[in-house]
């Protein structure tokens, strides 16, 4: 089986994690496997913000574990030390697809680079909060963003979940 296919096969969602940071170049080469996604006419407007640092990951992470209506002290990130936040255009129609075509990109390189990752939403609603517009401000993002997501990134803390069977019937031919 080739590499991708196999990495597709064998990505799953963690939800424990080590509280080890990764390093920056592994974060980085999945943040360049994100930004190197597909998107409608190629407008690449959507954007990789990562969190690394400690107190503002507590920040968002009180701020996401609100708007999902958990009691205080959950962390909706399940413990992974790093927290990369895709946002797009507001203005581009097709936002939330390219968005989750970065994430979806990001997910796979973080499981060739041996990290785990899991997609965590909410990201809209805390980006239209003003504490964490004028947050992205501070560090540099100009324009109207929309949250698309969030991918909770570290090294995994529990065997890599066994895949669900595939339901049949979901492919077909016309022609």
């Amino acid at each position: 089986m080739d590499k991708i296919m196999e990495n597709i096969r064998s990505r799953r969602s963690i939800r424990k994690f080590k509280p080890d940071m990764p390093a920056k170049d592994a974060i980085d080469s999945v943040m360049e496997a994100g930004i190197y996604a597909a998107s409608g006419m190629n407008r690449q407007d959507s954007i990789i913000v990562a969190v690394t640092d400690r107190k503002v990951r507590e920040k968002l992470v009180k701020a996401n574990a609100q708007i999902g209506g958990w009691k205080e002290g959950f962390d909706p990130f399940y413990g992974a030390p790093a927290i990369l936040i895709v946002l797009a255009l507001k203005s581009n129609p097709n936002r939330v697809y390219d968005g989750s075509l970065v994430l979806g990109n990001m997910m796979l390189m973080a499981h060739e680079r041996g990290l785990g990752s899991c997609w965590i939403h909410r990201a809209k609603q805390e980006f239209e909060m003003p504490e964490w517009q004028e947050w992205l401000k501070s560090v540099g993002v100009q324009g109207e963003y929309e949250g698309i997501g969030h991918l909770a990134l570290g090294y995994p803390d529990c065997p890599n979940p066994e895949a669900a069977e595939r339901k049949p019937g979901r492919i077909y031919y016309a022609g």
